[in-house]
């Protein structure tokens, strides 16, 4: 085979490599933009296995077929970076009581972690171009926005599924830490999953006590399996309405935690502030110009 040959099919190949890439990218924002819209959402988390030592443990009540209304609104719609606010609206549709939810957040190819390790402390990681080549990363914030958890992994589409998975360490969900002080920390395996009727939140998740200079102590596993079933938008029309009147607010609030992430160092939080938790601060009206969001969000950061 001549030279001039081999460079033309090594030409071709470089060239149908760079097609696919692009098409299987296209694919990946296309699954990901899906998630947004109104869902009737039905929560459900059941422990399956307990390894605890004290006889007197109690594992976690069955939280079964709790539902709800859930708007995702596309906050950011970029190539490389791609934000959904989730909204809870419950209650009377004619009045019905809204909730800003959590956020999640898609970013391509990021290099840049915050990854929990208990008692509301995050280490920062820089991972390489190799590491996270074609992945995307899910991070997932609190209601108020401070960091929750994520992890990198890559969209995978085959046998007509199209589904994002990841294990990553995460603090206590919400029904649990207002009950339970005995583990710091859950490692979440999370899958994502797009169905024809909307999408699948499946969790297999390893509740750990955590301290340092010890091994990692599991003392229970609990699986959850959340279904987000598509529903007419104008169903959701209340939790709509109340983001357009307030999103501007938000914007301030994620500006000032963009700026805390970009010092690119282990982050530690306070848990209150003033005998009040951050988004509790928020939620009033106290807080609606940049200079005050930036206080308060800054009080919150522990200095090291």
């Amino acid at each position: 085979m001549k030279i001039s040959q081999l460079v033309i099919i090594l030409s071709l190949f470089m060239s149908n490599l760079v097609v696919g890439q692009k098409g299987k990218k296209e694919n990946d924002i296309a699954a990901i933009k899906s998630m947004c819209g109104c869902y009737e959402v039905s929560f459900n988390f059941a422990e399956t296995f307990n390894y605890s030592n004290d006889s007197l443990y109690k594992p976690s009540k069955i939280k079964k077929d709790s539902k709800a209304l859930e708007w995702a609104q596309l906050v950011v719609n970029e190539e490389d970076n791609i934000v959904i606010q989730h909204i809870l609206q419950v209650g009377d549709p004619s009045k019905p009581h809204i909730v800003k939810h959590w956020r999640q957040d898609w970013v391509f190819e990021n290099q840049n972690f915050y990854m929990y390790d208990g008692d509301n402390n995050w280490k920062y990681i820089h991972k390489s171009e190799e590491d996270i080549k074609g992945q995307w990363s899910q991070k997932v914030y609190q209601v108020d926005d401070s960091p929750r958890y994520e992890g990198s992994a890559s969209w995978v589409h085959v046998d007509g599924k199209s589904f994002w998975e990841n294990t990553t360490t995460a603090p206590l969900p919400r029904r649990e830490y207002t009950t339970r002080s005995d583990y710091n920390i859950t490692m979440r395996g999370n899958r994502q999953e797009i169905t024809n009727t909307g999408w699948i939140h499946d969790q297999d998740n390893d509740k750990i006590i955590r301290e340092t200079g010890k091994e990692d102590i599991i003392i229970a596993k609990e699986k959850g399996h959340n279904i987000y079933k598509r529903v007419d938008d104008k169903r959701c029309a209340g939790a709509s309405n109340w983001w357009k009147e307030h999103n501007e607010k938000w914007v301030l609030v994620r500006s000032k935690w963009d700026e805390v992430f970009a010092r690119n160092k282990d982050l530690s939080l306070e848990q209150k502030v003033e005998n009040k938790a951050l988004y509790k601060h928020l939620f009033t009206e106290d807080y609606q110009a940049q200079n005050d969001i930036n206080a308060i969000i800054e009080s919150f950061v522990k200095k090291p």
